[in-house]
């Protein structure tokens, strides 16, 4: 979330950010709530202090009707506290953090294209999406994950959950050679994690599994249980960047997601991911964002994928992130074969600032022995759902095999085509 002190003092700046990031959130009714809840705080802290003084000595009867009165003023005030601070809590957690001057502003069709790589698919015979190959192959089968668990979920098979593995082994060689510290995370965490993350938006848009009657919540990436690794710690940031690569089930709800741009698995309600986390200081954030950029760009270029990098426009940001990359590969099921088919997201990363560390209070300390907030970045390094779509849609074959990469066929046996 955004320190409170920052809004009061630059309203106008929060609000025009909010309307260039599409978000509807009142920041007059904040600043309102935030003013009463101070007023209430400082009302509060008095009679506290009053009780406390008068307690150090033997109290007359009068004192003690009149430390009675106290009490019930402090009860009723700490009940209306209670009532304000969730609203304003709420409001708070629903304004974005601030935007990088360089983001394009816009919707999500307003992205700037930063790199492209590749020149556009191109086949000498009628090629297949995704789906239709690995369902020929008999390497997945979504009828009998639609009996079991409903739409969208899926059993994978044969060849193809090698591939999974071999992918997973390949990510992860790419980041721990980059000095990222293998973790496998819990694939639940409590509402105070996911609050922080941002990862939560209320009501109708809400991406996340609930655990009924717990106070806990499946995972929609790996980033949220290992921004709580640190909560409430104060970080050592004194040799570098703290990095880490976090394995983790992902489950979305993916509301809505279907029709033939969504088909197969592009929009799945389960996958395997891969997700680089760092910690850093301030002054680190911009190195470390290009850092994560480049060690995605690097997988996707081991594996031959044509994809495009685009900064993301500033109302497809999401909540946390200050900017926005996103590699994009180009996909068979995205149709547009004039122009080599179009592109559909396989990795992004983001750069969150301190937005994300206030809530969990991670700190650090500076060169001046003060503490302060750490940065918090992320990047997907391997997605188990669309980088074998990736890998099907570009390097399929006319006789309905698909080629494996050379970088990916020391994870297979040597393996050189699947099916």
């Amino acid at each position: 979330m955004l320190d409170i002190r920052y809004i009061r003092d630059h309203a106008e700046e929060i609000k025009m950010n909010c309307k260039n990031r599409r978000v509807k959130v009142d920041i007059d009714v904040l600043l309102s709530l935030d003013s009463e809840r101070r007023g209430r705080q400082k009302e509060r802290d008095s009679l506290r202090a009053d009780r406390r003084q008068t307690s150090k000595a033997k109290p007359h009867p009068a004192e003690i009707e009149r430390m009675k009165q106290v009490g019930e003023k402090v009860e009723k005030i700490e009940k209306e506290l209670e009532k304000i601070e969730k609203k304003y809590f709420e409001l708070l957690l629903s304004t974005p953090n601030r935007t990088h001057p360089e983001a394009p502003v816009g919707g999500e069709e307003d992205f700037k294209v930063l790199e492209e790589r590749g020149s556009g698919l191109k086949f000498n015979f009628k090629p297949k999406d995704h789906e239709t190959l690995m369902t020929d192959l008999e390497l997945i089968d979504f009828q009998r994950g639609a009996k079991v668990a409903g739409n969208k979920f899926y059993y994978l098979k044969g060849d193809l959950v090698r591939l999974n593995l071999a992918l997973l082994n390949y990510g992860i060689d790419s980041v721990t050679r980059q000095g990222y510290k293998l973790l496998e995370t819990p694939d639940l965490v409590k509402q105070e994690v996911l609050d922080a993350s941002g990862f939560n938006p209320r009501g109708a848009e809400s991406q996340v599994y609930d655990i009924v009657s717990h106070d806990l919540h499946l995972v929609g990436t790996a980033e949220i249980p290992l921004l709580g690794y640190h909560a409430n710690e104060v970080l050592d940031l004194s040799r570098g960047p703290i990095k880490y690569a976090g394995l983790s089930h992902c489950y979305r709800t993916e509301g809505g997601a279907y029709g033939k741009a969504m088909k197969g698995l592009f929009r799945v309600h389960q996958f395997t991911k891969l997700e680089m986390f760092v910690f850093c200081r301030p002054e680190d954030g911009e190195s470390m964002h290009a850092e994560l950029l480049k060690i995605e760009n690097e997988i996707c270029d081991g594996l031959e994928l044509q994809y495009r990098v685009i900064d993301t426009a500033s109302g497809d940001l999401g909540g946390p992130a200050y900017r926005k990359f996103d590699l994009e590969a180009r996909m068979v099921m995205k149709d547009q074969a004039e122009s080599g088919y179009g592109f559909g997201e396989i990795t992004s990363t983001s750069n969150c600032t301190d937005y994300q560390a206030r809530r969990l209070n991670i700190r650090y300390v500076n060169e001046a022995g003060k503490k302060e907030l750490a940065h918090t970045l992320n990047g997907t390094a391997m997605v188990l759902s669309r980088f074998p779509l990736a890998l099907f849609e570009q390097h399929q074959q006319a006789d309905g095999t698909v080629r494996v990469p050379p970088a990916l066929r020391p994870y297979l046996g040597g393996a050189e085509r699947i099916g």
